[in-house]
């Protein structure tokens, strides 16, 4: 029993003492690297620490963020005032320039260049033996706006160069002073290239007193042309069309314009008379 005891006690100093050598070792390699190295791959040595900004960087940075919206701000605003000042002369402009729109094509100027004078009294031929042209005038005004606005004649039968003169008779019903503009159109569309207002009183303001009536006058032809363009085949009628609106509750514009003199009494006959001593006089 000794023996066996001793030969147990034995074994076991054997076996702790060959294996104890080997702990180390197994420990060792089953980490890849010490603990201080990783912690240096982790943490760099330089890394700077975080440093809040302070109220003055702060307070540059929302002055600059305000600065460039304030600059933008003003930069839309001015833009949208440019863009409705020039917008109704522009559009003006290049409607009567090309018909485009359904606008009427401006005659030449009467004071403009004998090329263009002589050019306007070639065309001022009425051409005998063809079709009479119907054209019929239409009126309407804006809901925010408290005038009547007519026309003196339903529809007037013109030859192609001939020229034809018609009235529209505009009256304030309110009790205050008003001043209105007025926008026309020519339908079909196709036909506004072809017809040449030599006066009128559109885009001009017309300011009426309270209760005022005013006769305003058009004075118009249809180009020679007219008759040589096969769009124009089948096309026996021309509407007119006028629309008042407010100027300042409908458009909001500056003055485009002089205004075209108001004739009260007898405005027909002497409006007539006026136009045709300036043109008999000019063209």
């Amino acid at each position: 029993m000794s023996s066996l005891s001793s030969t147990a006690w034995g074994l076991r100093s054997f076996a702790t003492a060959f294996f104890r050598p080997l702990r180390p070792l197994t420990k060792s390699t089953s980490s890849c690297a010490p603990r201080s190295s990783l912690r240096s791959y982790a943490s760099p040595p330089n890394r700077r620490a975080h440093v809040p900004p302070t109220m003055e960087q702060m307070r540059e940075v929302y002055k600059k963020r305000n600065r460039t919206t304030m600059l933008y701000t003003l930069s839309v605003i001015l833009g949208t005032v440019a863009l409705s000042y020039g917008s109704v002369p522009m559009y003006k402009m290049i409607c009567q320039t090309t018909g485009w729109g359904g606008q009427p094509v401006r005659a030449p100027s009467h004071g403009g260049s004998g090329n263009d004078s002589d050019d306007l009294a070639a065309r001022l031929q009425p051409i005998q033996g063809a079709k009479r042209i119907r054209v019929t005038f239409n009126a309407s005004v804006s809901d925010v706006l408290p005038w009547k606005f007519v026309p003196q004649q339903r529809e007037v039968r013109v030859l192609p160069g001939e020229t034809a003169l018609a009235f529209y008779k505009a009256t304030n019903t309110s009790d205050q002073d008003i001043i209105g503009v007025a926008t026309y159109s020519v339908t079909p569309a196709q036909v506004a290239p072809y017809f040449s207002k030599i006066q009128c009183f559109c885009f001009e303001e017309q300011r009426l007193n309270a209760g005022e009536t005013v006769d305003m006058p058009v004075f118009f032809y249809l180009d020679p042309d007219y008759l040589t363009d096969l769009n124009m085949q089948g096309v026996e009628t021309v509407t007119l069309s006028y629309t008042f609106f407010s100027k300042f509750c409908d458009l909001g514009l500056s003055p485009l314009c002089g205004a075209w003199p108001r004739w009260e009494d007898d405005t027909e006959s002497r409006g007539e008379q006026v136009l045709m001593e300036s043109c008999r006089g000019k063209i």
